[in-house]
């Protein structure tokens, strides 16, 4: 996994988007993570719901938060 800078901006999960996170999915999979940890996936606005969707389909999606500027 490749290092970035701190100041890099945050960058949607899904596959091929190059678009700017707006929303932090935070999930575990209960089969392999303890109850309390969470996983992030980043989202743009087109992308948050059929990410939530493939993970609450799994049971792994947990809440969604927005993404901050000092994030």
């Amino acid at each position: 996994m490749t290092a970035t800078p701190d100041d890099a901006p945050l960058i949607c999960s899904a596959k091929g988007c190059e678009g700017p996170a707006k929303h932090a999915l935070l999930w575990n999979n209960p089969k392999i993570h303890t109850p309390d940890r969470r996983k992030t996936w980043l989202a743009c606005d087109e992308h948050e719901v059929s990410l939530r969707r493939f993970l609450s389909a799994r049971g792994f999606w947990k809440e969604t938060q927005p993404v901050s500027a000092d994030a």
